[in-house]
């Protein structure tokens, strides 16, 4: 129990939902028999792994950035406005290449 109160307590802030310094744009809401799983779109998803990546260098998150946008429809511009919003422009840039690969990518 101890272990499960710091863990919300660390993971989920107060809120509003934000991704770095912006509020979540769009929540996706998926019904169960069970009751209702509010998720990021994709784009907010990958934005969330990516900043965790700008401030970390955490090497996995960018992994997974890139494993959400290949499965999913990704508004590229919007994460690179975003990224530019951040002050991590120079960043996104270096990284570029491993969306690129993808194959909607040039087409958002």
């Amino acid at each position: 129990m101890k272990l499960i109160a710091q863990m919300d307590a660390g993971e989920f802030p107060a809120g509003p939902l934000a991704v770095g310094n912006e509020p979540v744009a769009e929540i996706i809401e998926i019904e169960f028999p069970t009751g209702r799983l509010r998720l990021l779109s994709p784009t907010d998803c990958v934005k969330d792994r990516l900043s965790a990546y700008y401030h970390w260098q955490d090497r996995q998150c960018l992994e997974q950035a890139v494993l959400v946008a290949a499965e999913n429809a990704v508004n590229f511009s919007e994460i690179e406005r975003w990224s530019e919003q951040e002050g991590m422009l120079k960043e996104y840039l270096n990284i570029q290449n491993r969306f690129s690969q993808i194959k909607d990518y040039g087409n958002q």
